[in-house]
């Protein structure tokens, strides 16, 4: 719902799912990083004292530990916070946006070690619906396949989400693999009143970190 607006991100390592396609494996299969305290990481983040927007996501960053103080501290210091979270996790934090993306099936890892623990923790309708109360959410799938839709139409029937604040994105790490997946997922998204998103930052600056 915020694409293009400028923003701060402030990525977190560790993640409680393994997904097959992960575009972010520094922060789950192999994770990367240094311990860093609240303070260090607000002190950087309000250096870019001209941007509002703050997004935090990961890995999963409901894990971390500090992540109710940050999120304290940067709503006092009256900036625009997204949560970036798979809504497996249930945490009451002061936030202007849980940006909700649950994994699909199509995300499970062929990986045995975790394959089926994957599974079983990928979709918590309940943790989803507490989120979506708030009023304060976007429901964002990451679609590969269209056999995937029916779980899409069952999974916002299921937790109630406003069609309007459901965002269907398409899987894929280059502008050839966005481009196949969006001739069929942009008229899905039409024809149940849900958002495209595309992946902005892989069409301008292809899979590479940082961005």
């Amino acid at each position: 719902m915020l694409t293009g607006v400028p923003s701060v991100f402030v990525r977190t390592s560790a993640c409680n799912l393994r997904c097959r396609w992960c575009d972010t494996p520094e922060t789950s299969w192999s994770p990367e990083g240094v311990v860093r305290t609240v303070a260090d990481v607000l002190a950087e983040v309000l250096a870019h004292d001209t941007i509002r927007h703050v997004v935090l996501t990961g890995g999963e960053p409901l894990l971390g530990k500090g992540m109710p103080a940050l999120a304290r501290a940067l709503h006092a210091e009256g900036r625009h916070l997204t949560v970036e979270t798979a809504g497996t996790l249930v945490r009451d934090l002061p936030v202007d946006l849980w940006s909700l993306s649950p994994k699909l099936s199509g995300s499970v890892p062929d990986d045995p070690r975790w394959g089926p623990r994957h599974d079983r923790m990928r979709l918590r309708p309940d943790v989803l619906r507490h989120y979506v109360a708030t009023g304060r959410y976007q429901l964002k799938l990451v679609v590969g396949h269209p056999n995937e839709l029916p779980e899409v139409d069952a999974l916002v029937a299921e937790v109630g989400a406003a069609p309007e604040r459901v965002l269907l994105m398409p899987e894929g790490l280059t502008a050839g693999r966005l481009d196949e997946v969006a001739e069929w997922l942009v008229p899905a998204a039409m024809a149940r009143g849900a958002r495209f998103c595309d992946r902005l930052h892989i069409r301008l600056f292809g899979h590479t970190r940082g961005t």
